[in-house]
């Protein structure tokens, strides 16, 4: 199985972020209900905080405070297919 990772993420508004796949597909997601769903993603409940991202050396999505989303599942969340067709980077 192909390798997805992310190439972009933008802060959109609250719990949204716009991401770009190596796949070339792109799209936003809202991340509110994971937030809100584990302890160590307390600190990203205040929207502030949660738009300080980065992409990590994988490249994941990340915060400072530890937590971070595979780019498969954000990959799922974005486009709703569970594999990949098509690596085109």
């Amino acid at each position: 199985m192909d390798c997805i990772y992310l190439l972009e993420a933008r802060y959109v508004k609250d719990f949204k972020i716009f991401l770009k796949f190596n796949t070339e597909e792109s799209g936003e997601v809202d991340l509110k209900d994971i937030v809100n769903k584990y302890k160590v993603a307390t600190p990203l409940r205040d929207p502030a905080v949660f738009s300080n991202f980065y992409l990590d050396s994988w490249p994941t999505l990340a915060w400072e405070c530890g937590f971070d989303v595979a780019p498969e599942s954000l990959y799922f969340m974005v486009t709703g297919k569970t594999k990949i067709e098509s690596i085109t980077a």
